[in-house]
């Protein structure tokens, strides 16, 4: 994307934009800021801008009705296609929430979906590093520009997850931690994502406001149990008695998601722009050998084919979007004979 071309579509394709008729015609063109950004993108072969008319931008994420009209992106834009579970809860998460959140981020990533949360304390970053652990893809939705590092003991954690997924935010690049914002980039991790688990949340917990977006999208929304002292878990129970899935295992969110995740592989099969091994080689010879036509775990297809789990999870998702096999509870079901 050139600046010429950007500009022709601003000028001539701005009723494309998600935004009212009364913002599209109070929309001034800032040239200067549209070259920034662009020059930001050039920076890096890790940095990416996608639009809202982008084939990469997320197919979810469109039917918010405010959705960011351009995503920073920096690390593996590819991450995006994966079908997405949001992970959230409390900043100050006891050692219990932090070992649940951490488990099931690794269960749900070992069965290929890519786990969002937003790089906070607590919840968010065992969620996060328990992908970066296992070679599980991630997404983390920042409250500020994507070159603000925010909590600064996060730093590690911000370099790692752009090698096996991707950092996203909707602010330019040099804003700071402002308060306002980080309600705002709760939309977008819920609207990633199929759903949304809170971990360990009390009543005043900001990943509340995450689950709540959550429903109002339309999507599912899952709580951990816990102890009823102390008022940890307050936020929790009342998502639960408000009818959120009571989540022991990663068993219990997969079977909630089976439609929406059919949507967004159909959604993402449709991109014609992604071909036939762009996001990965398709051996199938040798990973097809280690799916059956019963339910295979994706710790058996690992174990047979001799791949990294990494490299498994992306080749799966290409075998899903052409029907070679299906996602089921506890693994992969083998659909179609080579």
């Amino acid at each position: 994307m050139d600046v010429d071309d950007l500009r022709q579509r601003l000028e001539h394709e701005r009723h494309s934009l998600p935004l009212s008729d009364n913002l599209l015609h109070s929309l001034v063109i800032d040239y200067q800021r549209v070259d920034a950004a662009l020059e930001w993108q050039q920076q890096s072969e890790l940095h990416h801008l996608v639009c809202f008319t982008d084939p990469l931008y997320p197919p979810l994420l469109k039917q918010l009705p405010d959705p960011p009209s351009v995503l920073f992106i920096k690390g593996c834009v590819e991450a995006l296609l994966l079908p997405s579970l949001a992970i959230v809860g409390s900043r100050n998460a006891s050692p219990g929430g932090l070992q649940v959140a951490y488990q099931l981020a690794r269960e749900m990533s070992a069965l290929g979906f890519s786990i969002c949360s937003g790089m906070a304390m607590g919840i968010d970053g065992a969620a996060h590093k328990a992908c970066v652990d296992h070679g599980g893809r991630t997404l983390a939705v920042l409250g500020t520009g994507i070159d603000i590092i925010y909590p600064r003991r996060h730093k590690q954690l911000y370099e790692d997850i752009q090698q096996q997924g991707c950092i996203i935010s909707e602010f330019w690049p040099d804003i700071g931690p402002f308060a306002g914002n980080f309600p705002k980039r709760n939309r977008i991790i819920s609207g990633l994502s199929l759903g949304t688990l809170v971990v360990e949340a009390c009543r005043k917990s900001g990943s509340l406001i995450t689950a709540r977006l959550a429903m109002e999208q339309g999507r599912e929304v899952f709580a951990v149990p816990g102890s009823i002292l102390g008022g940890f878990h307050q936020g929790c129970h009342d998502l639960l008695r408000d009818g959120a899935k009571l989540v022991e295992s990663a068993a219990d969110i997969v079977e909630e998601l089976v439609s929406l995740t059919a949507f967004h592989l159909e959604e993402v099969n449709t991109r014609h722009h992604i071909q036939q091994g762009e996001i990965c080689d398709l051996p199938f010879s040798s990973l097809l050998a280690s799916v059956g036509y019963e339910t295979t775990t994706i710790d058996a297809v690992v174990e047979h084919s001799g791949k990294t789990i990494d490299l498994v999870l992306e080749q799966m998702l290409e075998l899903e979007l052409q029907g070679w096999v299906v996602a089921v509870p506890g693994g992969y079901v083998r659909v179609k004979r080579s």
